[in-house]
């Protein structure tokens, strides 16, 4: 391995590393020396600067370096990346885990939208996404940055579960007791208008995005 994806495995590492360690082990102690309101800020400031380490050192990376699995991959990618993004625009509805003031609420309500697939719409599109790339054999930079996000997102979602039984008590074993974290697929069809009509908009021009960007056609742009 050259030293280019030495440096994006280990900027990977960072960021997953910051994100679990300020997540769990170390998000009492911090909270206590900074308040809530400085915790967000830390947290953000160190996922935003490890990210931007990715980022760059993604770009220095060789691109192209695998053989790629033609387009029966483009095709199953394309096809994951639509329920990806569907679980994406409807994790934002109603969402227990996110730190609102009507999250134990929230928590004790019945699942509804996406949250009768599963209780982690946001990680589970996070690791379609990071699938759809791998799945695409295209080059050890991609499945570095895929297998990390990926691993943090279905990691994430298992220690969350451990974090929001602590912090929400009663209301979000509640929550777990009325939903799942592996994704119930026949679920989704029924997920309502409003999650299927963001993702569908959020597929067409995330897929025409990933052009001028990336400079590689995906998603229904590869064939139009």
């Amino acid at each position: 391995m050259n030293s280019a994806l030495l440096e994006l495995a280990a900027a990977n590492g960072a960021f997953v590393g910051t994100h679990f360690a300020m997540s769990h082990p170390l998000r009492a102690g911090l909270v206590r020396m900074t308040g809530k309101v400085g915790f967000q800020i830390l947290y953000s400031l160190v996922s935003a600067a490890t990210l931007a380490w990715v980022y760059f050192a993604f770009v220095d990376a060789p691109s192209g370096d695998l053989p790629g699995s033609g387009e029966i991959g483009w095709v199953i990618a394309t096809v994951l990346t639509l329920p990806a993004l569907v679980l994406f625009a409807g994790s934002y509805i109603g969402n227990p885990a996110l730190p609102t003031p009507m999250a134990e609420e929230q928590a004790r309500a019945e699942p509804k939208g996406v949250f009768a697939v599963t209780r982690h719409p946001m990680m589970w599109s996070f690791a379609l996404w990071a699938l759809s790339h791998i799945i695409l054999l295209w080059s050890w930079r991609t499945m570095i940055v895929a297998l990390s996000m990926g691993f943090l997102a279905l990691v994430g979602a298992k220690m969350q579960d451990r974090k929001k039984q602590v912090l929400m008590g009663d209301a979000w074993v509640q929550w777990e007791s009325k939903t799942s974290y592996w994704p119930r697929w026949s679920k989704l069809l029924g997920a309502g208008a409003l999650p299927w009509t963001a993702g569908l908009i959020l597929f067409v021009f995330l897929s025409w995005l990933h052009t001028p960007l990336g400079g590689i056609s995906a998603g229904i742009w590869r064939w139009f």
